[in-house]
């Protein structure tokens, strides 16, 4: 049996393995049309590569996709993030857990997956060819023939499995689009919100550990830690909203409002009976030298300037009128949204191959015989944190299995 790979990224090295592992006689080869071999995995996590999450849950974790949660459920009681987390440290890759569930090598470098792979493709006989691309493909007497750039002659494989990742534009999978599969528009996903004529810009590299952000007009909401940046707002509690709300922020053209929750708490009266407290039991201290709730300081020191409260005055002089001020800005902040910026180097697609297209227990293709997919050219994709390469991990297991 002779298959194909098309693309060299972490859901093909992962299909790839897995086809020899279920298929040990095939022939298979990789095809990269660029000269680089898992570019992604290279700078993902700030070029740590962060290879899963580990949240305890089938159903937690398959909750981490905006697109793709209910094939993601199922294909996860056949390879979960454990089964991925035990397939890199039996292949001599030790991973580390951090306290927010992120998996990462333990050398903290990308390296490290890369050579893992590189080294399994070679064990295993994979053979790999870059700097070739796909122009077409068409099915010949039940096998399926690969047209190629560079004036290279046609090939035929009994099965192919595309792996090419997402594409930005739609231009991008018009020759899978041209064999009858259905495309969802592809847009971005998980990027950082940018807040151009807003002052608290000055306080970037701020991050607020528990948060609860929504945007106005719609059900969208996620909390977080938040990350104030010289562009605007980033981190999980953003990303997240920017993941679940890809389409509907980008048919607003990016320009909305958000509202801000410092604490994390949704009672006002809570909040309020919490700032009282404080003013009865600091009475004689100044608004500026006690922070409520652990807020960072010059965060603090913001909200006293934007709530018009006079810094050096007193927690006993507030009065409720003060009080009521203070508990609408930590509770519900507002902030003008214009624009987004792409996440570090992580350019992560909202769109793809409808799952319209294909059968979600073997991933083959429902209207192109012998034709697999697997990662982000499909319309799945996760949050930041491990959950896109989980998925790339996931769909190229199955799809390697070749069923």
């Amino acid at each position: 049996m002779k298959v194909a790979i098309i693309g060299g990224g972490a859901a093909g090295f992962f299909s790839a393995i897995a086809v020899k592992e279920n298929h040990p006689e095939a022939e298979v080869i990789i095809f990269e049309k660029s000269h680089k071999l898992l570019s992604k995995v290279k700078v993902s996590g700030g070029g740590r590569c962060n290879v899963t999450n580990a949240c305890e849950s089938i159903s937690d974790l398959s909750k981490a996709y905006p697109r793709g949660e209910k094939l993601l459920k199922r294909a996860f009681h056949r390879f979960n993030n454990k089964d991925t987390m035990t397939w890199f440290e039996s292949r001599g890759v030790p991973l580390v857990v951090q306290e927010d569930n992120c998996v990462f090598p333990k050398s903290q470098d990308s390296q490290s997956i890369i050579d893992c792979f590189l080294s399994e493709a070679k064990r295993l006989g994979i053979n790999i060819k870059t700097g070739i691309g796909i122009v077409s493909l068409r099915s010949i007497d039940s096998k399926v023939e690969l047209e190629f750039t560079e004036n290279i002659p046609s090939r035929s494989f009994n099965k192919v499995i595309i792996a090419t990742g997402g594409s930005p534009k739609r231009s991008g999978l018009a020759w899978l689009e041209k064999l009858d599969h259905k495309i969802e528009e592809p847009i971005p996903s998980l990027f950082t919100f940018n807040m151009p004529d807003e002052a608290i810009r000055k306080l970037m590299g701020i991050v607020v550990e528990n948060t609860k952000v929504s945007i106005q007009g719609t059900k969208l909401r996620s909390d977080g830690p938040l990350l104030i940046t010289h562009w605007g707002m980033s981190g999980p509690a953003i990303l997240k909203l920017s993941a679940f709300g890809a389409r509907i922020l980008s048919k607003l053209n990016y320009e909305f409002s958000i509202q801000v929750n410092w604490v994390n708490e949704q009672n006002q009266m809570i909040i309020f009976d919490e700032l009282s407290r404080i003013a009865l039991e600091h009475e004689n201290k100044i608004l500026s030298n006690y922070r409520p709730y652990d807020l960072p300081d010059r965060l603090w020191q913001y909200l006293l300037e934007k709530s018009e409260l006079t810094p050096n005055k007193k927690w006993s002089e507030l009065g409720n009128k003060g009080l009521n001020k203070l508990v609408r800005f930590l509770s519900n902040d507002n902030y003008r949204v214009k624009g987004k910026t792409t996440f570090k180097e992580e350019f992560v697609t909202c769109g793809g191959v409808s799952l319209e297209s294909i059968n979600t227990n073997t991933m083959e293709s429902k209207v192109f015989k012998n034709l697999y997919f697997a990662g982000e050219v499909m319309d799945i994709d996760g949050i930041t944190g491990g959950y896109n390469f989980q998925a790339a991990w996931t769909t190229g297991y199955i799809a390697g299995e070749l069923k």
